[in-house]
């Protein structure tokens, strides 16, 4: 029986679900519209994509080219090992390679994770105003998900993380830089948060939470930035920690899915086994090896985003609006009104950004730092909408 739908944000479940009760509970993720949808739909022309926060400058031209090279594979099955590139980024890395399981992007890692890590009876923890995968994936594994408030200054606050821990807490998702907001947590916030989550939890009867540092956009930390949390060292101060990355974002390869997590082998190994067979593709692992290699490409789109990204901040202030300090790839706007409905308008000028209602923050629309030219585009069309 098909799902009804009573309204935008009203779905009524069938009479009788054939499902569990987890799966019939949940909402579909929302990601940005795609630019041909919008194009489609609207009747617009030369649409701009700024609501997923993609590398605007690309990919990497000898990512392209290994990943073009790896195509006259496809007839053959993928390294289900991910050997080399699982090589390469342990000599990077300076751990083991029984460190690393390399996942569909990292959002299948926090579906591992869940799926190997968390028992019937147990709970995971993150903050409301984060990233919705860790809520989504929790829920779809029928497990708890328990979310502490956003600080006042729409980043994590850890103190209300460790009220909000319990006996049942098995897992902790911290994003860092936080996706939607851009908020950094320093390093002696993080280790002193280790500590009391750790002295609270004692007594739990699989020992202390396992906390996994989400650091999709840390490239994107400001190279001046005081205090800054190094994953690696984290990771090596606690053994209960994972760290997980992505090649989406700074190295410009969304399309192609590859992420990584970093742990201790023991959970490690637990993540294989729940790892689907030839999980990432040849062409993402030969693309995602050639980026790592071409460092010095990815650095530079990098230092374009942060030139950018405030130069951006200071042009939004100037409209009048609030703009959350971003550590990351893209900037969140306080309109003061419905972003959902500046958004709608916005699309119908060209410019697809991201409203984030269902971050809990609906005043607030999130916007990926593009390209100079695009950002102008942006700005010009968010000013026009504001305005009229």
């Amino acid at each position: 029986m098909m799902t009804q739908r009573t309204g935008p944000d009203v779905v009524r479940p069938p009479a009788s679900p054939i499902v569990a009760d987890w799966i019939q509970g949940l909402r579909p993720y929302e990601p940005g519209k795609p630019i041909e949808e919008v194009e489609r739909e609207l009747g617009v022309v030369g649409a701009l994509k700024l609501a997923s926060n993609e590398n605007a400058w690309g990919s990497s031209p000898a990512a392209l080219d290994a990943a073009m090279n790896a195509l006259a594979k496809s007839h053959l099955y993928p390294d289900a090992a991910c050997w080399s590139l699982r090589e390469a980024l342990a000599t990077r890395l300076g751990i083991g390679m029984g460190e690393l399981v390399i996942g569909n992007g990292s959002n299948e890692l926090i579906g591992f994770l869940v799926r190997a890590l968390v028992k019937p009876g147990q709970s995971v923890l993150s903050s409301a105003g984060s990233f919705i995968a860790y809520k989504l994936s929790t829920l779809a594994h029928g497990r708890r998900f328990v979310e502490a408030p956003l600080g006042a200054d729409l980043g994590y606050d850890l103190d209300a993380l460790v009220a909000a821990a319990d006996a049942t807490t098995k897992l902790v998702f911290i994003a860092n830089p936080n996706n939607p907001t851009g908020t950094l947590l320093g390093r002696a916030a993080l280790l002193r948060f280790f500590e009391a989550l750790d002295r609270k939890c004692a007594g739990n009867p699989d020992g202390a939470p396992i906390v996994v540092m989400d650091e999709a956009y840390v490239e994107f930390i400001a190279p001046d930035r005081d205090d800054v949390a190094q994953g690696l060292e984290l990771y090596r101060a606690r053994p209960r920690v994972v760290l997980l990355r992505t090649f989406s974002k700074a190295y410009g390869l969304a399309a192609l899915r590859v992420g990584y997590a970093v742990s201790e082998p023991a959970i490690a190994d637990y993540l294989n086994r729940v790892r689907d067979p030839f999980n990432v593709s040849t062409v993402g692992q030969a693309a995602a090896l050639a980026a790592l290699k071409d460092e010095a490409w990815m650095r530079g789109t990098v230092a374009e985003t942060l030139a950018e990204r405030t130069r951006v901040s200071a042009a939004l202030a100037d409209l009048g609006l609030g703009v959350t300090p971003s550590q990351a790839n893209f900037v969140l706007i306080d309109l003061g009104r419905d972003a959902r409905g500046v958004n709608d308008l916005l699309m119908r000028r060209g410019i697809i950004a991201r409203p984030m209602g269902p971050a809990g923050l609906p005043h607030h629309l999130r916007l990926t730092i593009g390209r100079p030219h695009d950002n102008d585009k942006a700005l010009a069309a968010l000013a026009a909408v504001l305005g009229g």
